[in-house]
């Protein structure tokens, strides 16, 4: 049975995500920030453990790994921090929030992955869920996009260091989440398509054999 961990799995792509692994028979270790959140929605989940606590926590980040045990074979960096809503330009970005966001979607990835490199086999997988925030350059986006940024950079040079690996960052598109709500609010977003459509291209990364790199999910299913 392969083990994996996902982060950010209380809602959205990390939960759509989760109960689909959980499907093929992957045992999982999942993690949120809500505790109570978590707990509803992996309710049920065969093989599915819930880990409740921040990724900016040293002691949640380790306590995640360890619980995996001796062998990682996935692990998929999902959960995010947007920063303010609505997103405020660069020029009056709160320096203590930006680093906030850094610590959940730069920091904590990577210090993840130091944690788990050494129990993971031949051929696993670091999947790190990114945007075309951090591709593009759209106003107001300087936090958020920033940090998918420089996640997607770091993600490129783990594949380098680390070629037995498969190091992917993925661009889920526009979905139907309290997050993208949250990055427009007031708006009406029910036209966006739901996370389960996203995961079909996140599977097809994790159990297939492509190599290294950025992907958009919706593109990475085999035609």
């Amino acid at each position: 049975m392969p083990i994996g961990i996902v982060t950010g799995a209380s809602r959205g792509l990390g939960l759509a995500l989760a109960r689909e692994l959980g499907r093929r028979g992957w045992e999982l270790l999942v993690d949120a920030r809500d505790a109570d959140a978590l707990a509803r929605s992996t309710s049920g989940l065969e093989c599915v453990t819930a880990i409740p606590g921040d990724v900016a926590d040293p002691a949640h980040r380790r306590a995640l790994v360890d619980a995996a045990g001796d062998r990682i074979d996935l692990l998929v960096n999902n959960a995010s921090l947007l920063g303010p809503s609505p997103q405020p330009r660069l020029d009056s970005y709160p320096i203590d929030v930006l680093r906030s966001v850094y610590e959940v979607n730069v920091v904590a990835p990577l210090a993840l992955a130091q944690l788990a490199l050494p129990r993971m086999p031949h051929g696993g997988a670091i999947l790190n869920v990114t945007s075309d925030a951090g591709a593009e350059s759209y106003e107001g986006w300087g936090g958020y996009g920033s940090s998918k940024a420089a996640l997607e950079q770091l993600s490129a040079i783990l594949a380098v260091e680390h070629p037995d690996l498969r190091v992917y960052t993925v661009d889920p598109g526009d979905m139907h989440t309290q997050m993208h709500q949250e990055a427009f609010p007031g708006e009406d977003i029910s036209d966006r398509p739901p996370p389960d459509e996203s995961v079909p291209g996140l599977l097809a990364l994790i159990e297939g054999s492509l190599p290294s790199g950025r992907y958009r999910a919706r593109e990475a299913v085999p035609s």
